[in-house]
């Protein structure tokens, strides 16, 4: 199986937002499909493992942020740009 190569970039943009950041908390789910990385300024990296709908694997990437200008029970989550 191939990964797309803008999922690779997707995945490779969201691993390189967390140079300089400190590691706060690693939880990883029982059935291991999921690894749950927060960072010290309360973001949170989530990890995923899962069989799509063709019952291929597919590996997730997101990074999550807290917008503390904002409302601290808001979370921001930043998706791909188009173009």
């Amino acid at each position: 199986m191939q990964t797309p190569l803008q999922e690779l970039r997707r995945i490779a943009e969201s691993v390189g937002m967390l140079t300089g950041q400190t590691v706060q908390d690693v939880t990883i789910r029982s059935d291991c499909r999921q690894l749950r990385i927060t960072l010290m300024d309360d973001a949170i990296l989530l990890v995923s493992a899962h069989v799509d709908e063709a019952g291929k694997p597919r590996l997730d990437v997101d990074l999550v942020k807290v917008d503390v200008e904002r409302d601290q029970r808001q979370l921001e989550v930043e998706f791909e740009k188009q173009g």
